[in-house]
């Protein structure tokens, strides 16, 4: 409502209906119906006060929504569906249907589909898994930084890092190797810094 106050205030300081639209405030259109109510509701009187919001309401009538339209999307929606649900990203489900149905629609048309698609689509479950103390770890085995080998050379290093499920305390370990007898080690290691063995 502020703005359409500016704009009595500049109708009645003898601006035109031109230069407040270029000004970015208004665009002329709305401008016009503005001032035609301006002037029949006599509120560019120079001894008469600014209107407050309820009478600016009042003499506007309500709000104007934007026609409904149908998107340009629309006809693909089946596509676009199997696509989200391949778990194909948004410009590349634009690009595909440039290219694979002669689609000339806005990307925005397509992320405002999906949109609606991702609110129609049930949640992805997941589930939390629990563990007793003790009943499971988990083992990862992948490339550590490179450090100074005991020879003196650069080499890439492995991390083998053991978690225990239940209070997921880890247990880390660099090696030079991923051979078998070194994976093995690792585990013999790890469990007897756990102080236990599988059961």
């Amino acid at each position: 409502m502020f703005q359409y106050r500016q704009v009595l205030v500049r109708l009645r300081a003898s601006d035109t209906v031109r230069e407040i639209a270029r000004s970015g405030l208004m665009g002329r259109d709305k401008l016009g119906e503005l001032h035609a109510v301006a002037q029949s509701q006599g509120w560019l009187d120079a001894g008469a006060d600014v209107p407050d919001d309820q009478a600016i309401i009042a003499a506007l009538g309500p709000a104007r929504r934007a026609s409904s339209t149908v998107s340009s999307a629309e006809p693909h929606r089946a596509a676009v569906k199997a696509w989200l649900q391949a778990g194909v990203q948004g410009r590349a489900i634009h690009a595909a249907l440039k290219r694979e149905h002669a689609y000339t629609g806005s990307y925005s048309a397509v992320v405002r589909m999906l949109r609606q698609l991702r609110d129609e689509m049930p949640p992805e479950v997941t589930v939390r898994l629990s563990f007793a103390p003790g009943e499971a770890a988990q083992v990862d085995f992948g490339a550590g930084p490179v450090l100074t080998h005991p020879d003196g050379k650069p080499r890439r290093t492995w991390a083998f890092v053991m978690t225990l499920c239940h209070s997921r305390h880890q247990y880390v370990e660099f090696v030079w190797d991923q051979a078998s007898a070194t994976w093995l080690g690792c585990h013999r290691r790890a469990f007897e810094w756990f102080d236990g063995v599988p059961g």
